[in-house]
C-alpha cells in the first residue's frame, strides 16, 4: 500500500540521535553515526521526529510500503518499560490516532502489560469532544467553547492606532493589518468568511516577533494562521484544516513564513502535504526569515 513515512538524508544527518529519542515507535536507530529507519512497519508517518532534527535531514514522503502495525510496535517497545509505552500512546492520542491508541491499550490488556492510563493526558482534540458546543449568542463561532476563541471578522473596520503617547515615534507602523480573530490554527474554522476566496498567510509563531513591520510586509490583505511544528500537538489536524481551506473555502494562495531554524521546516512540510491531498491546485509560496528578521529566501514551491 502507498502511505506516508519518513525519509532520512544520510548526507545531512549529523548523528545527534534527537530523532531516535523523539520516535516513540522505535522505528529509528543510530547505526555507524547515522539515523536509520529500521522498518517502515514501525513508522506511523506522523513526523514527530522532524521537529527534533537540528539539520533538517528528515522529510515526509509517500511510498509503497507495508501497513503500519500497532501490534508490531507494541511488541518492539514494551521491553523498554512503561515510560516508553506511555510516551508512545500519548503521541498517538496527541495526533488524534485514536484507533491505533485503542489497539495499543488493547495489546497491553491482552498481554498483561500493566500501564497507568491516568498518566496519559487528554489531547486538545480529544478534550474538546467532552464539551457540548456553546449555542448561546456569545458562544457562536467559538472553536473550543471559550470566549477568547470567538470568531471575529475585522474586515471593513477602521485601523486601530497605537496609544497616543507612542504615535510620535511609531509613525505609520502603528496600524494593524489583522483581519480576523482567532489566529492560532487549532482554533481557526477553515470555513470562516475571511478565508473564502482569500489569500492566507501561515506564519510560524516566532516570525511576528522577529520582523519589525510584520503586519505591513507580510500580513496586508491576507487572513492569518499561526502555528509551531515543534511545540504544537495534533499536527494532522493542521493538514486537514489547510485542505479544507483549499477545497472548501477555495483560498487563492497560501504563503508559508518560517524561520531559518531547522524545526520550522515542519510547517512547510505540513503545507506541502495539504496541497498534495487537496483536490484543487493553488500557488504555494515559502518565505524564510533569519533570526535577525532578514528575508533569506522567497520562492513559489
Amino acid at each position: 500500500m502507498k502511505r506516508t513515512v519518513i525519509k532520512i538524508d544520510e548526507d545531512l544527518c549529523n548523528g545527534c540521535g534527537n530523532c531516535v529519542e523523539g520516535c516513540h515507535e522505535g522505528a529509528l536507530q543510530l547505526i555507524e553515526g547515522k539515523a536509520v529507519m529500521i522498518s517502515d512497519l514501525y513508522c506511523d508517518g506522523l513526523g514527530a521526529c522532524i521537529g527534533e532534527c537540528p539539520v533538517g535531514a528528515i522529510e515526509l514522503i509517500e511510498k509503497e510500503t507495508e501497513p503500519y502495525s500497532e501490534e508490531a510496535v507494541m511488541e518492539r517497545i514494551h521491553v523498554k518499560g512503561e515510560r516508553v509505552v506511555i510516551a508512545h500512546l500519548q503521541h498517538l492520542k496527541n495526533h488524534g490516532e485514536i484507533e491505533w491508541f485503542n489497539q495499543g491499550v488493547e495489546w497491553c490488556r491482552n498481554n498483561n502489560f500493566k500501564i497507568d492510563l491516568s498518566k496519559i493526558a487528554e489531547s486538545p482534540a480529544v478534550a474538546s469532544n467532552h464539551h457540548e458546543p456553546d449555542s448561546s449568542p456569545e458562544g457562536k463561532g467559538m472553536a473550543c467553547g471559550c470566549p477568547g476563541s470567538m470568531e471575529r471578522d475585522f474586515r471593513g473596520a477602521a485601523p486601530v492606532p497605537a496609544p497616543a503617547q507612542s504615535i510620535s515615534f511609531q509613525s505609520n507602523a502603528n496600524l494593524s493589518e489583522l483581519k480576523q480573530w482567532p489566529v492560532q490554527l487549532h482554533l481557526l474554522n477553515p470555513a470562516a468568511s475571511y478565508f473564502q476566496s482569500g489569500d492566507v498567510l501561515l506564519a510560524s509563531d516566532c516570525s511576528a516577533f522577529t520582523h519589525g513591520s510584520f503586519h505591513q510586509t507580510f500580513l496586508k490583505n491576507k487572513a492569518l494562521a499561526i502555528a509551531c511544528p515543534k511545540l504544537d500537538s495534533n499536527l494532522n489536524t493542521y493538514v486537514e484544516k489547510l485542505v479544507a481551506m483549499i477545497d472548501q473555502s477555495r483560498i487563492n494562495t497560501l504563503t508559508v513564513l518560517i524561520m531559518e531554524v531547522p524545526c520550522c521546516g515542519g510547517l512547510l512540510q505540513i503545507a506541502k502535504r495539504a496541497k498534495e491531498l487537496a483536490s484543487r491546485n493553488i500557488p504555494l509560496k515559502v518565505m524564510v526569515m533569519s533570526i535577525k528578521g532578514e528575508i533569506l529566501k522567497e520562492e513559489w514551491v
